[in-house]
């Protein structure tokens, strides 16, 4: 019943913040500190945390913290109020990332100190969230990258699209200027102790195999903030300016999307699509970033795509957004459609050039599940239809070597999923028949 009380006590705090920016857009809020050195705000941010995840430099669980919690608590509530609290470095770690032998560098923060990130998250987000774009998808409350590729495809095939400007921010999250961070937080934040923690969080530093690194720049990837942080720092950097500058100069329609930092553009001419490419990587530069010039480019995209392709005897281009490749397609009445396909990225063991016998079963399995034909929804379609499918949709996206390894291992992944020996049976005809259609 007393976490009850906490919780709504603090939800209401929350909720008047969220009002305040709502109806006053111009608001710099100058007194939201209190909200963070709270001690049930501190307690409550506390019980949200998984304690499953990752440990920082320190090796602290939850369970670990919870012991006396009360009193630590206390401890960091006091330490907090006097401006005593010095976030520790955060614990690089690294995680696979196509593309990339070494990885997707992470930055795990040990969880007393995530627990004053959350505290910290809770205050800024309300503010924040009423003055977001909706171009911005990524790390949102109710908001998710389905619902941003929903909404390019149904914009794509409703509204006058026919060139997309794709593009890419090299180490966006390495490259962040701090000096920037507080300046737009400024724009809505007046008070300086809120400001001064966020300063030194970012500062923390880093450990990496028993050094730490100081934090010039950047904010790390794993961090519970860090999301917040960088839709705050594109809001101004990339969002304000295509709505407020871009779309307004466009001699036609223009539509911006955002998923963290992932963007595409799409505009109905191709002038409007080469000015803003042409202008992208000033605007950027000015903010500490930099075009990732190899993966910037400006195709034909939309419903006119394909016939003009045909007319020049090429192939209509193709572009991938949040993890999707998507291509012109059409309907079973033969209208235009934006259609989407998972990339089959190879695996480790057959780029090292490994025998196929000596790649591991949960390997297999992990390819066939993410299968765009097969994928999660199998007892969608009888057995003899899957295979059927992809011998028609698998060369559009597969590589030849990625296909032979689908007729072999298909037998052993699905014998792994199936408990019905008739289905098994078929599956393995199936097997079969794809082998030799793929042979010849």
């Amino acid at each position: 019943m007393t976490l009850c009380k906490e919780w709504e006590s603090v939800s209401t705090d929350l909720t008047r913040i969220r009002e305040k920016a709502r109806k006053q857009p111009d608001l710099v809020f100058t007194s939201l500190y209190h909200h963070v050195t709270d001690l049930d705000n501190l307690r409550s941010c506390y019980e949200a945390l998984d304690g499953d995840k990752a440990v920082g430099v320190d090796g602290v669980t939850k369970e670990q913290y919870g012991e006396d919690l009360e009193e630590k608590l206390q401890c960091l509530s006091d330490r907090l109020k006097r401006m005593g609290y010095h976030p520790q470095p955060r614990r690089r770690s690294y995680i696979p990332k196509p593309g990339s032998e070494k990885g997707r560098p992470l930055g795990i923060s040990c969880f007393e100190d995530k627990i004053v990130e959350l505290a910290v998250k809770q205050v800024l987000e309300p503010i924040y969230e009423e003055i977001f774009e909706d171009s911005s998808y990524g790390y949102r409350p109710g908001r998710s990258q389905h619902l941003c590729l929903d909404k390019l495809g149904r914009t794509i095939q409703q509204r006058r699209v026919s060139h997309v400007v794709e593009s890419d921010i090299r180490g966006f999250f390495d490259e962040v200027s701090h000096n920037w961070v507080l300046k737009f937080l400024e724009h809505r934040i007046g008070d300086p102790r809120i400001l001064r923690l966020i300063s030194r969080m970012l500062k923390g530093g880093i450990m990496e195999a028993g050094l730490v690194q100081a934090s010039e720049k950047g904010t790390p990837q794993g961090s519970i903030l860090s999301p917040l942080l960088s839709n705050i720092y594109l809001h101004y950097v990339l969002d304000l300016w295509f709505s407020r500058r871009i779309k307004k100069q466009c001699q036609g329609e223009a539509y911006y999307f955002r998923f963290a930092d992932d963007f595409l553009a799409c505009f109905q001419h191709k002038g409007d699509a080469e000015h803003f490419k042409n202008r992208l990587n000033d605007r950027l530069d000015g903010f500490g970033l930099r075009v990732a010039e190899e993966k910037t480019r400006c195709i034909e995209f939309g419903r006119f795509a394909r016939a003009e392709a045909q007319r020049r005897g090429q192939k209509p281009d193709e572009f991938t957004f949040l993890g999707f490749t998507h291509y012109c397609g059409k309907t079973r009445k033969r209208n235009f459609r934006v259609k989407e396909a998972r990339p089959v990225f190879l695996p480790p063991s057959a780029v090292r050039g490994e025998p196929i016998d000596t790649w591991p079963l949960s390997m297999y399995a992990s390819i066939i599940k993410k299968h765009p034909t097969v994928g999660y929804r199998r007892k969608a379609f009888p057995s003899f239809q899957i295979f059927d499918r992809i011998k028609n949709d698998v060369n559009d996206y597969a590589p030849p070597l990625y296909l032979a390894h689908l007729c072999h291992s298909l037998q052993r992944c699905f014998s792994s999923f199936c408990v019905s020996s008739s289905l098994e049976n078929s599956l393995a005809l199936g097997v079969i028949s794809l082998s030799q259609s793929f042979s010849n």
